[in-house]
């Protein structure tokens, strides 16, 4: 997959409820933990967890075993929810087919958070539904709310890609012949939607570095349906992959550091800033160059950061924030 550089600069400190365990240790009970939540597998390859066990639910008094003791095996993602919550019955289902067909790489731990309000105080969940992963004992956000599944698929892509190359986790063993709700094999069961193969092909060719062929692939699905939410996020985040993945960032940098006021190094900056997972700064860096700049060049600047509000989708609550500092320096 093309890097992303997820950014680890959000962690929440769990220093406080760390284990303090030998590595040998811990792989041990985190083979214990996949075993007890998903039951391992009898037959079948030795060492490996059912399906069924890469879905869990966690309390606070199984946290440390469950998933900090976990995470130094396999990254776990954290589902934040609550039975009253309807976003989270939309979220919750979407979290849960990614990441069984993930094959080991990722687990989900779901945290109800009526009855578990001391980890909700101590993530700094303001609401809900709110995804987090632990990585190596190290915990970081990953979104809150109901997004559109490309841009889960994109998330979920990184943090695997940040948990093999920083802390070399490969997951673990998952025995398909065990079967178990929740597993791969149901996920593969749900019915096709009109696009989804197209939508399929573009997720493939950017797992596989084809830039243009994603690109094509979204614009196809367009073609048909221009109102494709999933299609015209992932069209914005392959085009900025595709302006990105040759520059030089030194260049780039310098470039735009040296010239405030001119519009092609302040877009090729923004870009690089956005690729890098910099959101604020490449809003904030496009909204100066609008200040400072008139007729065409004003022009190509406000468009490129409409370009950017797609890549992180209209929900997103920095997007209306940019909106409004985009309409003080216009008007």
């Amino acid at each position: 997959m093309q890097p992303r550089n997820m950014s680890m600069s959000g962690v929440v400190d769990l220093a406080a409820v760390k284990a303090a365990g030998e590595a040998k240790a811990k792989a041990e009970q985190a083979r214990a933990a996949a075993a007890r939540q998903g039951g391992g597998s009898d037959a079948g390859v030795p060492g490996a967890v059912a399906p069924s066990a890469l879905v869990i639910d966690v309390d606070e008094a199984g946290f440390e075993l469950d998933v900090l003791e976990l995470s130094h095996q396999v990254p776990v993602v954290i589902d934040f929810w609550a039975e009253w919550c309807e976003p989270c019955k939309q979220l919750s289902p979407v979290l849960e087919r990614l990441i069984t067909g993930a094959n080991g790489r990722l687990v989900l731990a779901k945290i109800d958070v009526d009855a578990n309000q001391m980890l909700m105080q101590q993530f700094g969940v303001q609401g809900i539904p709110a995804v987090f992963a632990v990585v190596a004992g190290q915990a970081l956000p990953l979104f809150q709310g109901a997004v559109p599944e490309q841009q889960i698929r994109e998330t979920l892509g990184q943090l695997i890609q940040v948990a093999e190359e920083r802390y070399g986790l490969t997951g673990i063993v998952v025995d398909p012949s065990s079967g178990g709700a929740g597993g791969a094999g149901g996920a593969e069961e749900e019915p096709a939607g009109p696009y989804d193969a197209l939508l399929e092909a573009a997720v493939v060719a950017l797992d596989g570095g084809d830039l243009g062929g994603a690109v094509q692939a979204y614009k196809n699905v367009l073609a048909d349906d221009p109102a494709n939410s999933e299609a015209k996020l992932g069209l914005a985040q392959a085009e900025l992959l595709q302006r990105v993945q040759h520059m030089n960032p030194q260049d780039v940098r310098a470039a735009a550091a040296a010239n405030p006021t001119d519009p092609a190094a302040q877009i090729a900056a923004a870009d690089l800033d956005m690729a890098g997972g910099h959101v604020q700064d490449a809003f904030g860096r496009l909204v100066d160059a609008v200040r400072v700049t008139a007729g065409d060049d004003r022009d190509a600047v406000r468009v490129r950061l409409l370009e950017l509000f797609e890549v992180i989708g209209a929900d997103d609550p920095r997007v209306p924030a940019a909106r409004t500092a985009l309409a003080r320096v216009l008007f």
